[in-house]
C-alpha cells in the first residue's frame, strides 16, 4: 500500500530527491531509496510502511533509555520495518533490515488515531517511535504525533540522528524528547560499519538542543570499533561543549549480534573507565546498560540519591514534586521530572 511521502523534490526524467534523512537519496523511477521503504513511482515518492506496524508494546520509559523524562512512566512504543543504516551489530536487525532481506510483510494498516487510543487505554502518557529508525516511517509518526499532542500525550524519538534539518523542523513542534545513538566519533566508522556519516548526527543533536527538545545520548561500546580511549574522550568533549554537561550519557555494553557474532562482549571495565573519564570532564549524568546493577540518578550538586533504579524498576524518593533535590534544593535536569 502506497502513501504520499513528504520532504522530496521532483526532478527531470521522473527522478526525485528525498530530503528526509541525510543520505538525500536521488531515486530513479521505479527504484527505492537506501532505506528500502520509500519508492519512486512515476516521479512521485511514496512511503511503503505507513501504518504497517512491525512492533507495538508498552515499555517503561527507562527502556528507551530516557532516564530524565517522567521517570517511572510507561511509553506506548511503535515501529515499522526498515532503517537508513545497516549497522553490523544491530540489536534489532530482524526488523530494521527486513526490507533488505525479504519482502515487506502484508498487514492491516493501523490508523494513527488507533495508536493514540491504544496508548490511552494502556495508561501510557508517552508515545515512543523506536525499535527501528523513526525517520524512515516519518509520515506515519508525524500523523500519530500530532494527534498525540492534541490528546495531551508526549512524543519521543529513539533515533540514530541521521535526519535532515528539514525533517527535524517539521517534527519539532510535536517532539518532546529524544535519545540519539552516537555510535562512534569517527566518520570512517560510520561509513564502514553503518553506511552513514558522523557530522549529520552531531548536527541533529545540536539542533535538538537549540529547539528545546530534551536530549539524552547513548553509545554502544563495541570492542575494537569505538572503544579507543582518545575517541571516547573526544565524544565526551563534544557532549560537554556542544550539548551541555546536563546531557545524560548512556553507555551500553555490546553483545554479539547480527554480523558480529564472533566478537567478545564489551568488558565492563571500559564502561566504568568511560564513566569516570566523562565525570572528570564535567558530565553530570552517566548510566550503564546491558551490564546489570544499579543506575541511580544523583544530585549534581550534593550527590544525594534522587532516583533509584535496578533494571527497569524505578523508585523516586529523593526529589520533590517540582523535581528538586530534597536535600539541597537543586533542580534535577530533565522533562516533567517530578511527575509520577
Amino acid at each position: 500500500m502506497l502513501y504520499d511521502a513528504l520532504l522530496y523534490d521532483e526532478l527531470e526524467n521522473n527522478e526525485v530527491q528525498c530530503h528526509l534523512c541525510a543520505h538525500r537519496c536521488r531515486i530513479k523511477d521505479g527504484k527505492r531509496g537506501i532505506c528500502q521503504v520509500r519508492e519512486n513511482r512515476g516521479g512521485k515518492l511514496f512511503t511503503l510502511v505507513y501504518g504497517n506496524l512491525i512492533a507495538h508494546h508498552v515499555d517503561p520509559i527507562e527502556k528507551k533509555p530516557l532516564f530524565h523524562m517522567m521517570p517511572g512512566s510507561s511509553a506506548y512504543s511503535i515501529a515499522t520495518p526498515g532503517c537508513n543504516f545497516h549497522c553490523e551489530w544491530c540489536q534489532n536487525w530482524e526488523i530494521s533490515q527486513m526490507p533488505r532481506i525479504m519482502n515487506l510483510p502484508e498487514s492491516e494498516r493501523i490508523p494513527p488515531e488507533d495508536i493514540v487510543l491504544a496508548a490511552q487505554k494502556t495508561g501510557c502518557e508517552i508515545i515512543a517511535y523506536t525499535y527501528t529508525e523513526p525517520t524512515i516511517f516519518f509520515e506515519y509518526g508525524f500523523d500519530v504525533a500530532k494527534l498525540a499532542k492534541e490528546a495531551g500525550l508526549k512524543n519521543i524519538y529513539v533515533t540514530n540522528g541521521f535526519m535532515t534539518p528539514e525533517a527535524l523542523d517539521v517534527i519539532a513542534p510535536y517532539l518532546d524528547a529524544a535519545n540519539v545513538d552516537i555510535k562512534a566519533f569517527k566518520d570512517e566508522t560510520y561509513r564502514r560499519f553503518m553506511g552513514g556519516r558522523l557530522e549529520p548526527v552531531l548536527e541533529t543533536c545540536r539542533k535538538m538542543k537549540a529547539l528545546g527538545i530534551w536530549l539524552e545520548v547513548t553509545t554502544l561500546i563495541v570492542p575494537s570499533i569505538n572503544d579507543d580511549p582518545e575517541e571516547l574522550k573526544s565524544l565526551a568533549s563534544f557532549i560537554v561543549n556542544d550539548l551541555g554537561s546536563n546531557t545524560p550519557w548512556h553507555l551500553s555494553r555490546f553483545y554479539p549480534q547480527y554480523k558480529m557474532i564472533d566478537r567478545e562482549p564489551t568488558k565492563g571495565s571500559i564502561l566504568y573507565w568511560t564513566k569516570a573519564m566523562g565525570e572528570s570532564m564535567g558530565i553530570h549524568y552517566f548510566y550503564t546498560g546491558n551490564i546489570g546493577g544499579e543506575n541511580d540518578t544523583l544530585c549534581k550538586n550534593c550527590g544525594h540519591v534522587l532516583i533509584q533504579r535496578t533494571g527497569y524498576a524505578t523508585r523516586i524518593d529523593g526529589i520533590d514534586k517540582d523535581g528538586r533535590c530534597e536535600q539541597c534544593g537543586t533542580e534535577l535536569d530533565g522533562l516533567d521530572i517530578g511527575k509520577r
